[in-house]
């Protein structure tokens, strides 16, 4: 049996899906740890992250057990849905490797002051800091409300007298998370349209299998 034949088609895709679910639980669990980190959240692009993961998560296991039986409806529908998800997860990949420092602690004060006092010294407990962020160019405002979180703030780090800002700590992880996700995203994309390809070729096989005059 040589490469291009039946089953290794078969096998060759099965394999791919197998990869495919690894890659959607890698990237939901990456988001899910990048959200765990309070503001985090408000980035809506690892939101799209973990809507990419569950998606490849579900359409890779339509595509394995097309695989398996040689569904020709299946196949399609899989074929169709997974250039989608190529086409989603390039944009959300590369948005997740474009977006600076500075764009995210723009998203970072949006989401901060939205929140009430109770939320942010929540906050602060958890993470065992203080304010936003304290930055020279800052706004009159933006000095006021950094001012009133360090007074209302009730994080461990306040007996010490050394607190560092909730905003750094979540800009770490957010760049970190980003980068992992925009990394591991933008390189796998690639690889679905190899599973399209190997798509394709599998459902125009013939099962050798199967009744000769069977539709193909």
């Amino acid at each position: 049996m040589v490469c291009g034949g039946f089953t290794c088609s078969k096998n060759a895709l099965c394999s791919l899906n197998v990869v495919y679910m690894l890659v959607g639980l890698l990237l939901i669990g990456v988001a899910a740890w990048g959200k765990g980190f309070g503001l985090v959240s408000s980035i809506h692009i690892i939101g799209g992250v973990i809507a990419v993961g569950v998606f490849l998560l579900l359409i890779a296991i339509v595509g394995l057990i097309g695989a398996i039986h040689h569904h020709q409806v299946m196949l399609f529908f899989y074929m169709v849905i997974l250039f989608i998800v190529f086409l989603f997860q390039f944009g959300v990949s590369c948005s997740c490797l474009a977006m600076n420092r500075g764009q995210q602690e723009v998203l970072l004060k949006s989401a901060w002051g939205m929140l009430d006092n109770k939320i942010k010294t929540d906050l602060e407990s958890q993470l065992n800091c203080c304010g936003l962020l304290n930055v020279t160019d800052s706004t009159v405002a933006d000095v006021q409300q950094f001012n009133k979180d360090l007074q209302n703030c009730t994080a461990p780090c306040t007996k010490k007298g050394e607190c560092v800002t909730c905003g750094e700590i979540m800009l770490n992880h957010a760049t970190e998370a980003l980068k992992i996700l925009g990394g591991v995203g933008l390189f796998f994309s690639f690889t679905e349209i190899l599973g399209v390809w190997l798509a394709v070729r599998y459902r125009n096989q013939k099962d050798p299998r199967a009744n000769p005059s069977a539709f193909l």
